[in-house]
This record gives structure tokens, sequence and C-alpha cells, in this order.
């Protein structure tokens, strides 16, 4: 009798501690506000996900609006202080302070988009956004009458160069005489800045806009001047709805999913990841109803192409800025698209001097 008793509290006492299990706690830090479009608003609606998913199981915090620098190891930091087990630190520019706070922190799990440095408890991941960008160019340069791009750019980072040239490559297999024009903002985020560069780049005869910066502004100017607009990381129709052509957008949400049940389990590692087209971190979404049939089935063509390795970007002849042959045939390999610091034929633009 009193065995059976004591098993029973013992019982009662394991479901209790079972019920009282603390959820996982994930803090998220974002360069820029969460707005209604944009880098951070994507990152955003993988958080919510998450919590609609693992529920109980997980709670998170984010902060926005945070500098790249000394804020945000003072908010990483602050964060891993209060017990959160996993962080997401979402912007290029937060590589090292999450490393400095990593290694004072030897328990937490940090995630870190677009790194290029891991630790034992710091993870990099990323996009191949320069998957999505080659379809977009194409898309461009079938649309565009003048042959001429504008491209609103952030920094001077690989990431970034990987884009235009990846734009540029699709543009050009369009139209061979296309060519892309870049402006540096030398800032992710600044509305009259990108609004600034993307009016300049209409006025030097550009009529397709595209951007790799984290606000509205270069498709809301697209929309007031009358070009066509190849949206960046969100769905922008709520803001150029006839100046949209298709957006090129990532889909955070399975892997932020993945990696949060990877710490709960017990099994996270610290394994950089660069998903693709194939692994649906990464798409050319929300086309227009303006495209046409023809040119959505050769999209489709180019995108089954690409996901099988056969055709892409850096595939085949490169040539560069200079005319310098950089490919004869083959594909350019990872490290040497990680590394990417010079521009293909048909860019219009320079980068900074080493």
């Amino acid at each position: 009798m009193l065995k059976n008793l004591m098993r029973a509290l013992a019982l009662a006492c394991a479901m209790a501690s079972g019920q009282a299990a603390e959820p996982l706690k994930v803090g998220f830090v974002y360069v820029s506000p969460i707005g209604q479009a944009g880098w951070t608003y994507q990152h955003d609606q993988a958080r919510l996900a998450l919590e609609r998913t693992l529920g109980a199981r997980v709670q998170t915090r984010y902060v926005e609006g945070v500098p790249e620098g000394a804020d945000a190891e003072r908010v990483m930091r602050d964060l891993a202080t209060q017990g959160h087990q996993l962080i997401f630190a979402t912007s290029f520019g937060y590589l090292e302070p999450a490393l400095r706070v990593a290694a004072d922190f030897p328990q937490v799990k940090f995630e870190h988009a677009g790194g290029y440095k891991t630790a034992a408890n710091l993870n990099t991941y990323n996009a191949r956004f320069y998957e999505a960008r080659w379809l977009a160019g194409w898309l461009a340069g079938r649309a565009s009458k003048s042959g001429v791009a504008g491209y609103v750019a952030g920094f001077p980072v690989p990431e970034v160069v990987q884009g235009i040239n990846a734009f540029a490559q699709g543009m050009r297999a369009a139209n061979p005489k296309a060519v892309v024009r870049v402006l540096w903002l030398n800032t992710w985020f600044d509305p009259p800045k990108e609004r600034e560069a993307a009016l300049s780049l209409v006025h030097g005869g550009a009529d397709v806009l595209t951007n790799h910066s984290g606000s509205p502004a270069v498709p809301q100017a697209a929309e007031e001047k009358g070009v066509k607009l190849i949206a960046y990381q969100s769905d922008m129709g709520r803001f150029a709805p006839k100046a949209q052509l298709a957006a090129v957008t990532a889909d955070w949400s399975a892997y932020y999913l993945r990696q949060a049940r990877a710490v709960i389990d017990g099994r996270w590692q610290a394994r950089p990841v660069w998903g693709g087209m194939k692994d649906g971190m990464v798409r050319l979404s929300a086309l227009s109803a303006t495209v046409p049939a023809v040119w959505r089935k050769e999209l489709a063509r180019l995108e089954q192409q690409l996901v099988a390795g056969k055709a892409g970007p850096f595939v085949g002849r490169l040539v560069d800025q200079a005319g310098t042959l950089r490919q004869e045939r083959g594909a350019l390999g990872d490290a040497a698209i990680a590394q990417m610091d010079w521009f293909v034929q048909g860019v219009e633009g320079s980068l900074p001097r080493k």
C-alpha cells in the first residue's frame, strides 16, 4: 500500500514537473522597425510562426531598431542576462558584437544572419538571394523598355554584390544590351536616402527599380514615377500596386522552427546554413497579373533549371566589368560566391577600393 502511494506521489511529481517546464526563451534583435514590410518584417513573421507552432514551449521577445555596433552588443547581452537561451541576431553588422557576447555566455545559443565567422555556440545562416535575383533580373530585362535598371544598394558586402551581379546576369540574358546602375546608400535603413537614390536612378533613365535596403521607400518611388519594380524582402504590393512585377522574398519560418526545436531537444550545433530556392528559403513571389503567361512559363523553366543545378547567374562564361574573363565554363563555387568583390559586365557603378 505504501509502495503504491509512493509510486503515485512520484508520478504526480513527475507530471507536475513536466507541466511546470520552463519555455525556451528566444530573443530577436532587429536593425530596423518591424513596419509592414521589409527585412525586419520578414524575420518577425518567422518569429510569429514560431510562436504559433510551438505555443507554450517557447517565449519570444524582440528588440527593434537596434543600430549595429555597441548598441547591438548591449541588447544581446541584456537578452542573455535575462535568460534567453537562443538569440537571433538578424543583421550583418551584428556579427562581432554577437561573437563577444557569445564568448561570455557559453550556455546561450546564438544565430547570426549573413555572417562568416562561427563559435561553439554561434551559428550563421543566410539565404541564396542571388538565385531569385537572377530570375528577377530576367523579368526586369523583358519588362524594361529603356534597357536600364536602377539598383539601390545598402553596403558593398558580398551578399549585396552577389545580388547585383545575379540581377545583371538575368537582365542581360533577356536583353544583352541591358545595364544595371548602382547607387550605394552605406546604410541598411534610411527611407529618405533610399527615396533620393531611387529618384536619381529614374531621372538617369532607369525604368525598372530594385533594391537591397530596408524600407518601402524604393517601391513607393517606383509607384510615384510610373516605373516598374522588383521588390525585395517582402511583397511590396500594398506600396506599389501598379509598379510591382514580382518580389524577391525570404521565408525564415522553417529555419527558426528547426533551430528552436534543436535547442529544446539538446541537438543544436553550430553548422552554417546557406539555403536557396530548392530549400524554400528564398523565392520569386507575388508575380503581378500583368506578367504575360509566356514570361511566367519561361520563369518556371529557368527556376527548374536553377534548382537542378543546370543554370544560374554564375554558371557558364563570366566576364567582369573591366572585360576580364573570370570563368570560361562550369559553375562558380560557394567560396568564390561568398567572397564576391567584383562586378559583372553590364553593371554601372563602382566598388570601394580595398
